[in-house]
């Protein structure tokens, strides 16, 4: 099964860290990319830019609204994900403890089924089975 393994940042949170841990986390993610690309978990990966740079779009009576965003309640925003194919969703949560970020107190990474995939060859992978 296929998991989304997102990573949440609180631009707090990292601020607050030491240069050192910072560069830990972020040589990290290299080390953590080489030890799924050989078990053979990685599909892909994606860093995000900061929300200052997103848009939302909506459309409303059939023209696009774009609006600065997103708007969230929250501090923390998407910044990136791993996408890996996991044989349980226990093995799923282990990989994603892998993430460097996991290992800094507020952040965290959100581990979620994926249930379909765009590229999927049978029925089964639209379902998640």
């Amino acid at each position: 099964m296929k998991y989304l393994l997102a990573m949440h940042m609180n631009p707090e949170v990292w601020d607050g860290l030491s240069e050192q841990a910072k560069d830990e986390v972020m040589s990290g993610h290299g080390e953590f990319i080489r030890r799924i690309r050989e078990s053979g978990e990685m599909i892909s990966t994606q860093a995000l830019g900061a929300p200052s740079e997103s848009a939302v779009v909506r459309v409303k009576d059939g023209m696009p609204a774009i609006t600065d965003g997103p708007f969230v309640e929250s501090k923390e925003f998407l910044a990136g994900y791993y996408l890996v194919e996991c044989a349980s969703p226990e093995r799923a949560y282990e990989v994603a403890a892998m993430i460097p970020d996991a290992k800094i107190d507020g952040l965290g990474i959100e581990v979620r089924p994926v249930v379909f995939f765009a590229d999927a060859e049978t029925e089964s992978e639209f379902t998640g089975g």
